[in-house]
């Protein structure tokens, strides 16, 4: 008698949001109405003003919050209710992480989340972020301190990578090779990149796909390409307006629409205490700094 072995496919590590709308306890707004469908190996940037939800995004995306049922899907499943294998998020609790400020080797450090085993990642990791293994963590600068926590972030092969705002303190070389690591990473394998950050330099070219965040709202998001050509024929209409933006010609097509849209997005909101809505480190309140993106979940405050 035979056995037959039926193998099921993992779900494509897309990203997904269904009208998504989130509260915090006081009742003030973290983000509303937000529909987003993010493709597998696509490499997403999160753009918007401090305070335009971002955080609050993408920690709900990563399972940190509790969103409203069926209102989130990562990779096919519920990132709060049903787990995320091969789901790193990297943001605040992971960058304060104590453990790395103390007098502690890179190479305990990097085999403690397993670069014994991922010998081959921990190796392009340590090259592409220029790390010198004999470091102890006590007594190098902010700037290499960030690049050891990059390489222990990811280390472990991922499928959907949640990044908030942890490369500023990398040098412009250092985030350009970082950078390029992601990028063949969805060149690849099979996984997804959503990125937050302010920072423009040498991304010409690297996101698919943009998302534009205001008030905890998206204002628009869509293909890079699309939404870029869109921006440079607008562009041609407002040329007038450039030197109002602190923008010239010379700034990239992606770094003249993100300043565009801040600048519109600020004086569309006006003064910041005319709405209610709450601080984005709230998102951070309950326990857990640390761990590497496996601190305790939150249920929700709805």
């Amino acid at each position: 008698m035979s056995t037959t072995t039926t193998t099921t496919t993992p779900p494509a590590p897309s990203v997904k949001t269904f009208d998504l709308t989130y509260t915090f306890a006081d009742r003030s707004a973290g983000v509303s109405h937000i529909s987003l469908d993010l493709p597998p190996r696509s490499r997403t940037l999160l753009i918007g003003a401090n305070g335009a939800g971002k955080t609050t995004l993408l920690r709900l995306l990563a399972g940190k919050r509790m969103a409203p049922h069926g209102t989130i899907s990562v990779g096919g499943v519920d990132p709060f209710t049903d787990g995320l294998e091969g789901v790193t998020y990297l943001g605040l609790e992971w960058v304060l992480n104590a453990i790395v400020r103390t007098d502690i080797g890179v190479d305990e450090l990097l085999r403690s989340v397993g670069g014994d085993y991922y010998t081959e990642r921990r190796d392009e990791l340590v090259s592409v972020l220029d790390i010198d293994t004999a470091w102890r963590m006590h007594a190098v600068s902010d700037g290499e301190r960030r690049r050891v926590q990059l390489a222990m972030g990811l280390i472990r092969p991922w499928t959907v990578l949640l990044l908030d705002e942890i490369t500023v303190d990398l040098d412009v070389w250092s985030r350009a090779q970082f950078l390029g690591f992601l990028r063949r990473e969805t060149e690849q394998r099979d996984c997804t990149v959503v990125y937050a950050t302010h920072i423009l330099d040498n991304l010409a070219g690297w996101p698919t796909h943009l998302v534009h965040m205001h008030l905890g709202t998206v204002k628009a998001w869509g293909e890079a390409d699309e939404m870029l050509k869109a921006a440079e024929e607008e562009a041609e209409k407002r040329k007038d307006e450039l030197s109002l933006i602190g923008a010239t010609p010379g700034n990239s097509r992606l770094g003249m629409l993100v300043m565009r849209w801040l600048r519109d997005d600020l004086q569309a909101r006006g003064p910041r205490s005319q709405h209610q809505r709450g601080p984005e480190g709230w998102s951070y309140r309950a326990g857990g700094l640390g761990g590497y993106g496996f601190e305790p979940k939150m249920p929700s405050d709805m």
